[in-house]
């Protein structure tokens, strides 16, 4: 808990010098960390008066929630540099990043469009009508489970919906993210893990550019995805530029099927369970990419197959499967911070209110992760489950609540007034689920 408490009071030192608006910014963390209320502002202000009894008028605080001059450009950074060596063993920093859609109803809401929804069942509509952002985020083993942490986000628009000179596209905005995050990492090697959506030359070169050696991506190749194997050096020197490629494989699907019977087994920890995989590697020379790559084909039942790769063929085959398997949180994190930290609720319409509402979620979200991996030991699963032994997020904010009563907290932290005797939060979690 005293790293917490330390790293909250490093994030007071950028609120400029207002006692009011460095109390509300952290309040307002962990108010949103507490599993007593969700996210909407209205609910924060009542757990900042009620809980907290903090003396602040509704007016000042709706005024704060919507302030210009919360600088999230120098508060990230700070947690960048706590969540990016966290539990870091050799082996590069493993990013992140993929969006979603926060479907919102009514008019003259910051970000908001119709935006294709390609996951959309049969009975739902292809459009929505909401925001859609672009979310990077860090991979990180705490307690024996993996676990998406946060690091920042942009609202995607479409084209017709804002000016032409501040359009920017997914893969603009990605690629700006990171960069960002990489000046935090000095010289450690890092590994984007996404999907094929995000993983191909658009993202791929741009970043290899400015980046050298120190930059890797992991992805998952399309069926269609032609490769070659790597050129030769001609016995007698030819006029004109040496060969990038050599001969046509074909495609993907195409060696897929080929390499089936060469397979070997593999054991791979994998969403939680120790698994036996059938997989063939090999190295080859990617088109679109224009680099080698090493490929490993997945085999499951009879016609069952996908295809990764990435682009430091120094990882073995165990890595590349494990660590694609640990994208799979991301999606986790979003259903996280929508569902259980209740951004999806928020009802701020202008542009500063919706997007320091999201700030403040994704950044709660980050430093619970950041809490309980300071932790001697796992917290215990409250709701069992079969076959499932790691802990829950919600089991996160359940023990985070049970600290934030003792009263060494509120000194460590040096804004709390003693006002748990009554043991609110006590009462108040036993009435959660």
């Amino acid at each position: 808990m005293q790293s917490l408490i330390d790293l909250l009071k490093e994030l007071q030192t950028q609120i400029k010098q207002n006692g009011e608006r460095k109390a509300l910014f952290v309040y307002t963390l962990i108010a949103i960390m507490l599993p007593v209320i969700g996210s909407r502002a209205s609910h924060i202000y009542r757990a900042i008066t009620k809980l907290f009894k903090y003396n602040v008028t509704l007016r000042r605080f709706y005024g704060f929630m919507a302030s210009p001059k919360l600088a999230w450009d120098k508060l990230w950074p700070i947690v960048w540099q706590k969540i990016l060596p966290l539990n870091q063993t050799e082996g590069p920093i493993l990013l992140a990043t993929d969006d979603s859609m926060l479907p919102k109803t009514g008019r003259n809401i910051f970000a908001c469009g119709k935006h294709f929804d390609h996951a959309a069942k049969q009975n739902q509509s292809r459009y929505i009508w909401g925001q859609n952002i672009v979310k990077l985020s860090c991979l990180k083993n705490i307690h024996g489970r993996w676990a998406s942490l946060p690091l920042n986000f942009r609202f995607y628009q479409l084209n017709k919906d804002v000016a032409k000179k501040d359009f920017q596209t997914r893969i603009d905005q990605a690629i700006t993210m990171i960069l960002r995050v990489v000046k935090v990492c000095g010289h450690r090697s890092v590994l984007l893990v996404c999907d094929n959506w995000f993983g191909n030359g658009s993202l791929y070169l741009p970043l290899k550019k400015a980046l050298g050696e120190q930059f890797h991506l992991l992805s998952r190749l399309r069926s269609n995805s032609v490769l070659y194997d790597q050129p030769t050096q001609p016995k007698k020197r030819k006029r004109g530029a040496p060969r990038k490629y050599g001969k046509r494989r074909g495609n993907v699907a195409t060696l897929a099927r080929r390499h089936k019977r060469n397979a070997t087994t593999y054991q791979v920890k994998l969403y939680g369970k120790t698994r036996a995989v059938q997989a063939y590697t090999e190295l080859v020379m990617s088109q679109s990419l224009k680099t080698q790559i090493r490929v490993v084909w997945i085999y499951s039942g009879r016609a069952s197959w996908v295809a990764l790769y990435s682009t430091d063929t120094s990882l073995t085959v165990t890595q590349i499967i494990e660590w694609y398997g640990a994208r799979w949180k991301i999606e986790a994190g979003f259903k996280e911070l929508k569902q259980e930290l209740g951004s999806l609720s928020c009802q701020a319409r202008t542009e500063h209110a919706v997007t320091n509402h999201l700030h403040f979620c994704m950044m709660a979200m980050s430093l619970l992760w950041f809490y309980v991996a300071q932790q001697s030991s796992k917290p215990t699963r409250r709701h069992s489950v079969a076959n499932r032994s790691s802990f829950a997020f919600s089991d996160i904010r359940r023990l985070f609540a049970e600290e934030t009563e003792q009263e060494k907290f509120s000194k460590g932290l040096g804004i709390f007034t003693k006002t748990h005797d009554n043991n609110l939060i006590s009462t108040m979690l036993q009435l959660v689920a």
